[in-house]
């Protein structure tokens, strides 16, 4: 069973039968913008207009960020976490970027994983249409677990979209839904560690 979250809810990332998740993946997806425009001769126009955003997962540990995995850098150095890839248009169906997270492997010093989104185009969170970032159970069929809407959020380029934290019982996910000013992760490491 799926659930919408609200800023702030946290939820346990067990599996219905009680067993705690292993590997989870967050998914961010967005359409292309199309607008009308009014042509030379009095008639109308669809444009589609390219919005690059970016997700990035920081990685948190004694009070600051010791990695991120992002478009240029792919691969935890533990190999925990993975970024799939750039799409530089959310052109297509689906996440159109994802971040794959073995929660096994995470190496001992990692406290939070906190997942960013950022227009690295400039574009502010209004101008964005149908973006949304969800979590879903890699181990079972995609199964998803939660969901967060991040469209028509405000006039800010970036978000800290949520975080997966360790606990006494296993790993939690946070929905966070922040919004901030940055075009690369690199810019979102303070804001990331306000939301701990």
């Amino acid at each position: 069973m799926s659930i919408t979250l609200a800023k702030g809810q946290t939820i346990n990332l067990a599996k219905s039968t009680g067993a705690g998740l292993t590997q989870v993946r967050m998914g961010l997806g967005w359409d292309v913008k199309v607008t009308e425009r009014k042509t030379l001769f009095g008639g109308t126009k669809r444009v589609q207009k390219a919005i690059d955003l970016d997700a990035s997962a920081l990685l948190i540990g004694g009070g600051k960020v010791g990695e991120i995995v992002y478009f240029g850098q792919l691969r935890s150095k533990d190999g925990s976490i993975v970024h799939t890839g750039d799409n530089l248009t959310g052109a297509g169906d689906g996440d159109d970027e994802s971040i794959m997270v073995d929660l096994t492997r995470i190496a001992p010093w990692v406290e939070h994983v906190v997942f960013t989104v950022n227009s690295y185009s400039g574009e502010t969170f209004t101008d964005i249409d149908n973006a949304s970032v969800r979590v879903v159970d890699s181990t079972d069929g995609d199964r998803q677990l939660g969901r967060f809407t991040l469209t028509g959020s405000g006039a800010h380029t970036a978000l800290v979209m949520a975080r997966v934290s360790r606990a006494a019982s296993g790993w939690t996910f946070t929905a966070i839904g922040r919004p901030g000013q940055g075009r690369t992760a690199n810019q979102l490491g303070p804001l990331a560690l306000q939301c701990l």
